[in-house]
């Protein structure tokens, strides 16, 4: 019987993508190493979700609950005082808004943390995995690595017009897009809780921004243009992270067994080159006025790159956000893939809701917002639609691993 057992599992190793890869995992005795490499993204891992989590320790759970909290609550406090403190001169001050030179810092530091996570993830005795394992996969990667690029600078041109508050509670709705992209392009269809999460959320938006307590009604008009134009370029970052949510989910599904950190390893290096070129390329960009139409216009002809330099040059203090900003970003992503891989998506999605709360109160305490009673109350639409809908996935993915867990006991009585 443990012969006819190991069948199919020699011939999904036996494929021909599984042998670029890593050659070594295919005469792997075990099949529970082979899938736990997966870092949890293979479907078809029966033992992986069941064992890894009933496996792991207490000890392991804290570790990694307290690595996501600290790690992403210290990036997004780094996030806000870059963006948002004056320097200089209080009648003529300056703030930060290099957001493509802060995502380029940020991507090599993540590649370097990612690529010591793919060494140490690897098992021992097996060959280290490659990041690029074929062609075919070059594609979706390097589709990846664009539209994770060109999010962010959307994303902090919205904060010339927006709060941060608002811009964290947009930036909590990443169902939303990865909905509209999934049901436009992919044609797929969900079940109406989804689509009451989506109005409550969408609700939460709208009324806590129109409820932000302005209180000049000369410059009204003027202001809410500048949130409705701050609304589109969030908008529209919300549709490039939805777009790479989508790509590294098909990566995930089709290119088996691609890990996460040897996406992390890949996103951030290509990311990093894309954005690389074009910090080279910005002096050209802005005398088109390319970089002018997109807000990027912080330096006349000198570009991002020389501007960002001479801005730190100036006030030496920022230096430290910046590497605190990124490495708080790189370490953070080996938690959540250590996570992911450790104790299944379930926890995880736990864990980020709880984590965008405490994001947005650690902002309220640390840099004085004031909230009106409806804006709190937009707040609590947002996070209860979003709360919701996590408590639901995690009714749907305990079922789903129930399922699973029979039907392995099946297969083995």
């Amino acid at each position: 019987m443990a012969r006819t057992k190991r069948i199919p599992v020699k011939r999904e190793s036996s494929s021909e993508f599984f042998n670029k890869q890593t050659a070594s995992w295919e005469d792997s005795k075990d099949g529970g190493r082979q899938l736990q490499s997966t870092n949890g993204h293979t479907k078809g891992a029966n033992r992986q979700v069941g064992d890894s989590g009933s496996e792991a320790g207490i000890i392991q759970l804290i570790i990694s609950v307290a690595g996501i909290y600290a790690s992403f609550l210290t990036w997004a406090y780094l996030q806000e005082k870059l963006t948002t403190t004056p320097h200089g001169a209080e009648h003529a001050p300056e703030r930060w808004h290099f957001p493509v030179f802060l995502n380029t810092i940020q991507s090599l530091f993540a590649a370097a943390v990612g690529s010591m996570y793919l060494v140490l993830s690897t098992p021992k005795g097996s060959s280290v995995p490659p990041i690029i394992p074929s062609r075919r996969i070059l594609g979706p990667l390097a589709l990846v690595a664009i539209t994770s690029s060109l999010a962010s600078p959307f994303g902090y041109a919205s904060l010339a017009h927006i709060d941060y508050i608002t811009f964290l509670l947009a930036k909590s709705c990443k169902l939303l897009p990865v909905m509209f992209l999934h049901i436009t392009i992919f044609r797929k269809r969900y079940p109406l809780y989804k689509y009451l999460v989506v109005a409550a959320v969408t609700a939460g938006v709208a009324v806590f921004t129109l409820h932000s307590g302005k209180k000049h009604k000369t410059s009204s008009k003027l202001e809410e243009a500048n949130v409705a134009w701050g609304l589109l370029l969030l908008g529209i970052n919300l549709l490039f992270d939805g777009l790479t949510n989508s790509t590294q989910d098909y990566i995930f599904q089709t290119y088996r067994p691609y890990s996460g950190p040897q996406m992390m390893c890949a996103n951030n290096m290509m990311s990093t080159i894309v954005t690389g070129l074009y910090l080279v390329a910005s002096p050209y960009l802005v005398a088109t006025g390319v970089g002018e139409w997109l807000g990027m216009d912080v330096a006349g002809s000198a570009g991002e790159f020389s501007a960002a330099l001479d801005f730190m040059r100036s006030y030496p203090a920022v230096w430290k956000d910046v590497v605190g900003f990124a490495a708080c970003g790189a370490v953070g992503q080996v938690f959540i893939f250590y996570t992911l891989s450790t104790f299944s998506s379930v926890l995880l999605v736990t864990v980020t809701v709880t984590r965008k709360m405490f994001t947005m109160i650690l902002s309220v305490v640390a840099f004085g917002h004031r909230l009106t009673q409806m804006q709190w109350l937009g707040v609590g639409l947002v996070f209860g639609g979003i709360g919701v809908e996590a408590g639901i996935a995690r009714q749907e993915k305990v079922a789903k691993e129930a399922i699973k867990k029979k039907a392995v006991i099946k297969k083995d009585s």
